[in-house]
């Protein structure tokens, strides 16, 4: 087999402009998103770059990675990293799958990063979505960058499940029930007071910076289990409405728990008390705009300027499930604009790389954009109780899209009234 060529920052930058090239970016997926993880000039990717991080190498749905992404044989592949050896080995293995054109870029520290000339490109809000780096600074004293003050909590998050809690977690952290801000009657958020009273006992305030996260569960057990979205959907549900009531910096661990372990970091079991605040500091909610009732959801279906954003499974979109045990009614909102969220009610694999963190934010705009959904509207992300919505918004907003709300009554309280129309079956051409 030929030697792996070292193309020259000049060449790379040719080499983007043909059609069937594809530069691929082997650091962290926190890395590509904005954060400067190795002290950079500039954080933040190649322009045009595909994420690929070489802790992906090992997996045995590898190849299934690469096709998912859309990275063909016949494309000339350009690898870098922050390290030579990062590239370096993701290349040798891309040859060893049968990609025969493949070159290494080892500039991206010494020259494109400190170019400004050179393209680069970023999350908009990357640092909503910090790293388990960044989370390991925090609470071992250190300042991370963009920190906005020194009063800080990081969350793990749970439905009815302290267990996974007690069974590990960030040293330091406390726990929270997502049932202490959203209503089992509804699933909606709960009322203002019900809301104060809950992060004053968790000891939040509106200047609190708070850190959430969750894992990965199995509904049977306690144990991280890939294949179940509960613990980073709950932690983003709770980001979600703790943004509407008011705290003013509100992180996500970006993988949630998983990131963390697989990190190397310590974990602890110890039952950390929470420490009681007597006053939020904010009139809740602070940030109205963020959530979408019923009523303003059909005004939203009636405006050009707006779209219902339903992010279900394709068999509850078109009525063949609820998706839900306790919604009876099947169907979907007439108008609404789908926008997939894998395979059933309890998987967001669209929105989610394999080792669950969020994925690449390119492909999630791109696929939107195909469905309609731009960002010059006013959009309402809806699901079937408000779990996937909140996900799929977190996703806009972290884009930067300006006006982005999460529909929290979603088909559970559209569908309980008899006097809201609902559709089934295959949706009809336009």
């Amino acid at each position: 087999m030929a030697e792996l060529k070292n193309v020259t920052t000049q060449e790379l930058r040719a080499l983007v402009e043909h059609a069937r090239a594809k530069i691929l970016d082997v650091r962290s997926v926190d890395a590509y998103n904005g954060w400067a993880m190795r002290g950079e000039a500039r954080g933040g990717h190649i322009k045009g770059a595909k994420s690929l991080p070489e802790k992906w190498l090992g997996w045995p749905e590898w190849k299934r990675i690469l096709d998912f992404k859309g990275i063909a044989r016949n494309d000339s592949l350009a690898v870098y990293g922050y390290a030579p050896e990062e590239a370096l080995k993701t290349a040798e293995r891309l040859r060893e799958s049968g990609y025969t054109d493949v070159s290494v870029y080892n500039g991206f520290l010494a020259e494109w990063s400190a170019t400004e000339a050179l393209p680069m490109e970023k999350l908009p809000n990357y640092r909503l979505l910090v790293s388990p780096e960044w989370v390991g600074t925090l609470i071992s004293g250190g300042i991370p960058s963009e920190y906005r003050n020194d009063r800080f909590i990081v969350c793990h998050a749970h439905y009815r499940n302290r267990n996974a809690y007690l069974g590990g977690h960030v040293p330091g952290a406390i726990d929270m029930d997502t049932l202490a801000l959203e209503s089992p009657e509804t699933w909606n958020r709960r009322t203002p007071e019900e809301l104060k009273a809950a992060l004053e006992a968790h000891g939040v305030t509106a200047d609190t910076t708070v850190v959430l996260y969750g894992k990965f569960l199995h509904p049977d057990n306690d144990d991280d289990f890939p294949g179940s979205a509960a613990g980073h959907i709950g932690a983003v549900r709770l980001a979600f409405i703790m943004m509407y009531a008011g705290v003013k910096d509100v992180r996500v661990l970006n993988g949630g728990y998983r990131s963390w372990v697989d990190a190397g970091f310590a974990i602890s079991t110890e039952d950390v008390p929470k420490q009681p605040v007597a006053e939020f500091g904010a009139d809740i909610p602070a940030r109205p705009e963020l959530a979408v009732d019923t009523p303003e959801a059909k005004e939203m279906l009636r405006s050009e300027g707006a779209d219902l954003i339903c992010v279900r499974s394709y068999p509850e979109y078109t009525g063949e499930v609820s998706g839900y045990n306790y919604i009876r009614k099947k169907g979907r909102i007439p108008g609404a604009v789908f926008a997939d969220c894998g395979s059933d009610a309890y998987h967001m694999e669209n929105y989610r790389n394999l080792d669950h963190t969020t994925r690449e934010y390119h492909e999630i705009s791109d696929i939107w954009k195909r469905s309609g959904i731009v960002p010059e509207k006013h959009l309402a992300f809806y699901c079937g109780t408000g779990w996937r919505g909140s996900e799929a918004w977190f996703n806009a907003l972290l884009m930067g899209w300006p006006r982005v709300s999460v529909y929290d009554g979603g088909w559970f309280e559209w569908s309980n009234d008899p006097a809201n129309p609902f559709e089934t079956g295959e949706p009809k051409e336009n």
